[in-house]
């Protein structure tokens, strides 16, 4: 665990050990870094052209790149831990490869890899790296706030999307090509060494998801986190209780978002305070001078068990995906604000399952909006059908999400590996797997073959009118 980990905690030592290794990017670091890009997101995007808006992103992504990086080095240039990990006789790893190098681990202990992974922009390396079919015409790219039904326009939109994507991810990736080349001494690439995955555990279910076309080594199986609801602590009880037949609506915009500017929090608060039901709010910012009697204000909630709660009616959210899956478990509708990353993309899937509604922008939303949005999906009894549908999907499973994780990382290790799930795809160089090669031979054959009918028809044509010519002739 490096030592500049901003979530990551040395906790639950009884199950786990952990070995520190030293970065050059501090805690505070990698705070500035989600803060920029927050404040960018909700704050700074909407007034900015599309140029400037990926200039932008462009530059987040090489400070990310570069803290990537120094986590690489803090693992790879440490003889004492790298020599702990050969000499500990592993028989997997497992990674995010949001960070990169867990490739390069896998490697040099000669262990099979296994991904946990949530998505990456476009699909761009679940498509590149992991050969993962994608097509543009019913497969939207993750981010582009698309569904899988798309007018001719969305389509154009969609297709742009990924040709856009796919060379700047391609460009932004050389960073990462050249440290795997310089610490392997050969030509290699980032893409080259994820592709060695023997399986992508993919933390979403069809449940979320679009029907897609997939491979054998990709898993699905979001909501693992997922658990049924514990008992409330006693003054949340008491306070959900006294709701009566209204119920209770469950806030929380993450752990990300815990302040927020004084002009929003009283928007929000005059809001909520128009309904009937009661509110929790996970919220760590002052007290909002707006804030209804029906209202409460906690810095932390269990918002798990307050979705499972038999008195909930509706869960406003920021769409991640945490927060949504536990909604889907519980049967929750939801109304959504989203703020950044995949979050918009998120509440899209939801609003096209009829399970949300969403808002268009922290910034812009007015108190009525929000209003109108909570008594949509408390009072159109269609909200909540489609929420316990998809509820059901999820539960309707040959074996749980968890259970599926531990199978199938239990599989790798006892098989060494799961090569044989690899599709030749990743053999393949660009043009063989779109068979434009085999295109050409056929085009070619085809071209001769009408080039000699033609010269066949021409000649014997020509002989038939020479022929005419000379009977004409003799008479």
């Amino acid at each position: 665990m490096p030592d500049g980990a901003l979530f990551m905690k040395a906790k639950e030592s009884d199950r786990f050990s952990f070995q520190h290794f030293s970065v050059s990017a501090s805690p505070q670091d990698m705070q500035d870094f989600l803060d920029e890009l927050l404040h960018f997101s909700v704050y700074e995007m909407d007034e900015l052209n599309l140029l400037q808006i990926q200039m932008k992103f462009f530059e987040i992504g090489s400070k990310h790149q570069e803290m990537s990086l120094s986590y690489c080095d803090g693992i790879l240039k440490s003889p004492e831990l790298m020599d702990k990990l050969r000499n500990g006789k592993f028989e997997v790893v497992l990674s995010d490869p949001m960070y990169p190098c867990s490739e390069i681990v896998a490697e040099e202990l000669n262990v099979p890899l296994v991904f946990t992974f949530r998505f990456s922009i476009a699909h761009a390396t679940e498509r590149l790296c992991g050969q993962l079919p994608a097509p543009p015409s019913f497969v939207p790219g993750a981010m582009s706030k698309l569904t899988d039904k798309m007018s001719f326009t969305e389509r154009i939109i969609n297709m742009l999307f990924y040709l856009f994507v796919d060379p700047f991810c391609i460009i932004a990736w050389k960073k990462f090509d050249n440290y795997y080349s310089e610490h392997f001494g050969r030509p290699t690439s980032y893409c080259e060494m994820m592709g060695k995955a023997d399986i992508w555990l993919i933390r979403t279910y069809w449940d979320f998801e679009f029907p897609r076309p997939f491979l054998p080594n990709f898993k699905y199986v979001g909501g693992l986190h997922c658990t049924p609801a514990k008992p409330l602590p006693e003054d949340m009880e008491e306070f959900a209780q006294s709701s009566g037949d209204d119920g209770i609506v469950v806030f929380s915009l993450g752990s990300m978002i815990d302040k927020m500017p004084k002009e929003t929090s009283n928007m929000i608060a005059s809001a909520l305070a128009q309904i009937p039901q009661k509110v929790l709010w996970r919220y760590g910012g002052e007290k909002p001078d707006t804030l209804g009697a029906n209202t409460r204000i906690y810095k932390w909630i269990p918002q798990n068990d307050l979705l499972g709660h038999p008195k909930t009616k509706a869960f406003i959210t920021h769409g991640g995906t945490n927060g949504i899956y536990e909604a889907i478990y519980h049967g929750v509708p939801m109304v959504g604000i989203p703020l950044f990353g995949d979050q918009p993309d998120n509440l899209v899937h939801m609003k096209a399952k009829g399970a949300a509604v969403i808002m268009d922008n922290i910034k812009t939303t007015q108190p009525q909006d929000l209003v109108d949005g909570l008594n949509a999906v408390i009072n159109d009894p269609s909200y909540k059908e489609n929420a316990m549908r998809l509820s059901r999907i999820h539960h309707d499973r040959p074996i749980n999400p968890l259970d599926e994780s531990v199978f199938w990382i239990e599989f790798v290790m006892r098989n060494k590996g799961a090569k044989h799930l690899r599709v030749e795809a990743h053999n393949l160089t660009w043009y063989q797997y779109h068979c434009l090669d085999v295109f050409a031979f056929l085009i070619t054959i085809l071209t001769v073959v009408l080039y000699i009918f033609f010269k066949m028809c021409k000649f014997f044509i020509m002989r038939c009118c020479f022929r005419s010519k000379r009977k004409s002739k003799k008479e």
